[in-house]
């Protein structure tokens, strides 16, 4: 199952949130729903060039605040924050409520799977070799702390009239997993020979959950004890001198003797 759902979904509310956070009525959820969507489908493309990672979208109490993680603040804000002033502008008129933006820098984003999809098919738009492309994100990805990554490219890859599927992994990527932190990124490439589809997974480690102690190795001496064993009881070999284990003192001793016959 692991392989086939998508991995945000599978562990919400147990390692990874909600993208949208809010509440609404069963009349308005529809409406709020599509709205987020027009919303980040509008940043974007508005924000292309920014390097935008995600969108995450609250909405307190008739106000709206959206956050949005990029590599680039310095392209979303603009000179002298002009941009981010008629972004805002532009937000409010779509979603008719006050709206607050924030900009969070992502420090990594060579192991952020939304940016290692987007910087593949802009390189698939400007003809370079998918192979090459797919492989030097993965050695940034593994060079900066990702414990595994695999990129999947699906279409006409390098103009084949025939559609097929490529993939490489390296490192381990385990999507059974629920506690294991997999981030997933999805773009589309539009090609001169039609649409090819990037997906990528980047495995950073194991969240501990909210009920979990972070794991402790058991003490040496504890290891050694056998549950059920008396604690009076001598183990084989334990006590004795080096030379008078077993098979080394009066077995041997008495092998020897019905060697020679005495």
């Amino acid at each position: 199952m692991g392989q086939k759902i998508h991995p945000t979904g599978f562990r919400l509310a147990v390692s990874r949130n909600w993208a949208s956070r809010w509440y609404a009525s069963n009349t308005q959820f529809a409406g709020m729903l599509k709205e987020d969507i027009e919303v980040r489908e509008f940043l974007k493309k508005k924000l292309k060039n920014a390097s935008v990672g995600r969108v995450v979208i609250e909405r307190p109490a008739k106000n709206a605040r959206i956050t949005i993680y990029s590599s680039r603040p310095g392209v979303v804000i603009g000179k002298k924050g002009e941009d981010i002033e008629l972004l805002k502008a532009e937000l409010q008129r779509r979603m008719g409520v006050p709206v607050h933006v924030n900009i969070e820098e992502i420090r990594k984003p060579e192991v952020d799977a939304q940016l290692i999809a987007d910087s593949i098919t802009q390189q698939l738009e400007r003809r370079i070799m998918f192979r090459r492309a797919m492989k030097r994100a993965m050695q940034n990805a593994m060079r900066l702390g990702a414990q595994g990554i695999k990129i999947m490219s699906s279409g006409r890859l390098n103009g084949i009239e025939i559609a097929r599927t490529e993939w490489y992994r390296e490192g381990r990527v385990p999507l059974h997993t629920l506690r294991a932190d997999i981030d997933y990124g999805f773009s589309e490439a539009e090609t001169t020979y039609g649409i090819i589809g990037v997906k990528v997974w980047v495995y950073k480690g194991d969240h501990l959950g909210r009920n979990d102690a972070p794991v402790v190795e058991e003490p040496q001496e504890e290891r050694r004890k056998r549950p059920g064993r008396p604690e009076g009881r001598r183990r084989e070999g334990e006590g004795r001198p080096a030379g008078q284990r077993r098979g080394a003192g009066a077995g041997a001793r008495r092998g020897t003797d019905a060697k020679t016959g005495e």
